[in-house]
């Protein structure tokens, strides 16, 4: 199979914005306002490349725009047939559609090897974030069976996984890691054949220690808005675009998008009447891997930093704006930062708390320790320091070697 370009992946949705999206304009007045404001109309939507007069999407604005226009921002039809509706980190509300694989990452899993023979953990979360129930369904769709695991409960989980003989793992590469440590702590004998991982970086250390225990370990590349945006194949060099979501590498300055090795904002549209997710800003940036190869569609180099000031953890996005609004009510606090390290593999999150003359450090460490883990949905531990130099209130020290 010849390699396909960038350009020539692009101009394949040619026929999905001409028959999907002007559908979706009338259905959804969310996405008709977003048309009108940048000077479109729905009859204007005849190729890829009318979407670069559309600005890119930000989580940001589309928060706001929820906030304005309860709960989808008028991006969901009326008559939607919605599944479930997901809570992301903002808060931001996610419907999930009453379709198969919704998310659209059964493809990836397939590229991993999964199939109708296995028996799956997800360890991804079930509660109010869509991790768990996205790739749950991913599962379903190519026929394999699923173990709900979530996160947490590393005993129960390996001695399912050993009763049971799962054969395969999905979920972050630090709690594999975890679990297989676990495992070996208790002498247990897993029958682990193949693993899909995402939503943290996979350095080359970690993917080799994790290859000594498990034969496959394959990444994949996604949001909770979006679903399925990249994943391995066999060469582990990159991620493969989806055939049924338009990736684009967008110019960080003008919005339009970039066909060559450029660094620039990951941008999607989603083609569906009912709820269209289009020029859609990701806020990773990322590149085309230019090199030659015969797979399904171009690859993107995956994860190469953010466009802005949100840093994801553990998986979850902590923005500054959201620190703010979670420690800024706190009483007693006088100044506080969140530095992000890494130990093991494992992302570890510690807020660094200045307290008032005369505030009881044990309180208002509590209180702060209960506010993150409520209100941001990170455990975190909260140290009380003297001072706290000027800069970020977030603070990303992680190396990735």
């Amino acid at each position: 199979m010849a390699t396909i370009s960038p350009v020539e992946y692009a101009r394949s949705f040619d026929p999905k914005v001409r028959d999907v999206l002007p559908e979706a304009a009338r259905r959804c007045p969310g996405f008709a306002r977003r048309l009108e404001a940048a000077g479109l109309t729905a009859d204007d939507l005849v190729d890829v490349g009318v979407l670069d007069r559309l600005p890119v999407l930000t989580k940001d604005e589309l928060l706001e725009l929820q906030q304005d226009d309860p709960p989808f921002a008028g991006m969901v039809a009326d008559d939607a047939r919605i599944r479930r509706v997901f809570q992301s980190p903002g808060p931001l509300y996610e419907a999930e559609l009453d379709v198969d694989d919704p998310w659209r990452w059964a493809p990836a899993l397939e590229a991993a090897g999964f199939g109708a023979g296995d028996l799956v953990l997800n360890a991804f979360g079930y509660h109010l974030s869509p991790a768990g129930a996205m790739f749950e369904q991913a599962a379903l769709a190519i026929g394999a069976r699923v173990v709900p695991g979530g996160v947490g409960n590393l005993d129960l989980q390996v001695q399912a996984c050993r009763d049971l003989e799962v054969t395969a793992y999905i979920g972050l590469p630090s709690y594999l890691k975890a679990l297989m440590e676990k495992a070996e702590e208790e002498g247990a004998s897993l029958a682990l054949e193949r693993a899909f991982v995402t939503a943290e970086p996979l350095p080359p250390s970690l993917r080799s220690w994790l290859m000594e225990r498990v034969p496959v370990v394959r990444q994949g590349y996604g949001t909770a808005e979006t679903g399925n945006l990249g994943y391995e194949g066999e060469r582990m060099d990159g991620l493969y675009v989806p055939a049924d979501a338009l990736v684009q590498i967008c110019d960080l300055t003008t919005g339009e998008a970039v066909h060559d090795d450029r660094e620039g904002q990951v941008v999607v549209t989603v083609f569906d009447d009912a709820a269209p997710v289009v020029r859609f800003g990701t806020g990773d940036l990322s590149a085309w891997a230019t090199d030659e190869d015969d797979g399904p569609t171009p690859r993107i180099r995956g994860w190469l930093g953010r466009v802005g000031d949100a840093v994801k953890v553990r998986g979850m996005f902590l923005h500054p704006r959201q620190v703010a609004a979670a420690m800024d009510p706190i009483e007693g606090v006088q100044a506080y930062r969140f530095v992000i390290d890494r130990a093991e593999h494992r992302d570890v999150l510690r807020c660094e708390v200045v307290a008032d003359a005369g505030a009881n450090g044990d309180e208002l460490s509590a209180a702060a320790h209960d506010r993150i883990q409520n209100s941001l949905r990170f455990n975190a531990k909260v140290e009380l320091v003297d001072s706290i130099p000027d800069g970020d209130p977030v603070v990303d020290i992680r190396r990735w070697d």
